[in-house]
């Protein structure tokens, strides 16, 4: 017997999941995106664009209306209390997140946030505890890195899952921006420790390290790093305000896999726009990646004649490429956005089959205990931290 359905065409006994998102700037929008479009590309579980919150009435309101959210609200503590709230995505700066998503999965809501995890590394480690007793409850977590969802990373992902690098013996990344290179670009919040925590480190380092980890299937034993900013103060609305955080930072990991990978994040990296930069050498072959040129995948196989040998171009656009059998034909290129609606493809999806979600808030918080002792490596002039040999694991869902 067919369950009864309502006059709106949804069933009664499995109504859609009700969304609430909490900011709506950058990341709010790039979020917004992938919930207002990722039903028409994926089969996903019915969900509802229910509430977009914001501290500011009049902005979040005129948000909410642009990016699809049925209504808008200033509170998120009476948003939880909402009985047809069952997500809830933080898009809130860094300094939020602990209170919020714990209060969320307090709640009995399934919780999306933002990277880095959180500020601080106490704070994720409460995060991941948090997560970890929801889970048990059926309550699900997710952090957002969402370069995972680059096709060519995935794929990359495959690659070296399949063997086909042999031993990876060393990796470089490099996440290069320039958006402060103008001395008097003026200050935000992202320039302030109290409220970013980092600058450059966790900002974009986090992604890079987040990328060594889950490419590899490993975990990172030792650190050395350094920190720098090379401005230090910024216009303000007063006058000059200190910069408190880096501009960039460098570090060098070793992995428990035997592999040594060399990290470089800065914004100040004039004529960079958004670069991660990924460069994978293993004993059979290597891979070559470029945020700027999202589609494409350098692959080098070293198990053929030298005389054959040479990287490839691989045009990450093909249906056997992950995620791509849901856009468009082969060569019509995806981009930065569609990055956040396989995130929101894959959350619903674990969501809906009561699988914990990948990347956890204990992936989160391994790429935070990394963070840490990079901070702690620059503080003791680079020297070499040691990080336990068994960390929480990170997961290896794509």
């Amino acid at each position: 017997m067919n369950s009864p359905e309502s006059t709106d065409g949804t069933n009664p006994d499995n109504p859609p999941l009700g969304v609430a998102m909490i900011g709506y700037a950058f990341m709010g929008k790039a979020h917004s995106n992938a919930w207002r479009n990722v039903a028409s590309y994926f089969d996903v579980p019915a969900f509802e664009q229910k509430v977009l919150v914001g501290r500011d009435a009049g902005q979040v309101a005129a948000a909410a209306q642009k990016y699809g959210w049925a209504e808008s609200a200033t509170d998120w503590r009476s948003v939880l209390d909402r009985d047809d709230i069952h997500i809830v995505d933080i898009c809130a700066p860094g300094w939020m997140h602990a209170e919020i998503a714990i209060a969320a999965l307090e709640a009995g809501k399934h919780v999306l946030v933002e990277k880095p995890l959180a500020n601080t590394l106490a704070e994720a480690e409460t995060m991941a505890d948090a997560a970890r007793s929801a889970r048990d409850r059926g309550v699900q977590s997710m952090i957002g890195f969402n370069y995972r969802r680059v096709p060519a990373l995935a794929l990359a992902k495959e690659l070296i899952t399949e063997g086909r690098l042999g031993t990876v013996r060393h990796v470089r990344a490099a996440y290069l921006q320039d958006w402060l290179v103008d001395a008097d670009s003026p200050m935000t919040w992202r320039l302030n420790k109290e409220t970013a925590g980092s600058g450059a480190l966790g900002d974009i380092a986090s992604h890079a390290i987040d990328q060594v980890m889950f490419l590899l299937g490993g975990t990172v034993t030792e650190v050395s790093g350094r920190l720098h900013t090379f401005v230090s103060h910024r216009p303000g609305a007063d006058g000059p305000e200190e910069v408190t955080v880096d501009d960039a930072a460098w570090a060098t990991l070793t992995l428990d896999t035997g592999t040594i990978a060399s990290v470089e994040v800065s914004r100040m990296a004039t004529g960079q726009k958004n670069s991660l930069k990924l460069e994978i050498y293993g004993d059979k072959g290597s891979l070559l990646f470029d945020l700027e040129a999202i589609n494409e995948l350098g692959f080098l196989d070293a198990t053929v004649p030298v005389r054959e040998q040479g990287f490839r171009r691989i045009l990450v656009n093909e249906p056997e490429h992950p995620y791509m059998a849901a856009w468009w034909p082969q060569g019509h290129v995806i981009g930065w956005e569609h990055t956040f609606t396989h995130e929101i493809r894959d959350f619903l999806a674990a969501i809906d089959g009561g699988t914990p979600p990948s990347p956890s808030f204990e992936d989160g918080l391994a790429v935070q205990r990394v963070l840490a002792a990079i901070e702690e490596s620059a503080n003791a002039k680079s020297s070499i931290i040691q990080l336990a040999t068994s960390p929480v694991p990170v997961t290896e869902g794509a």
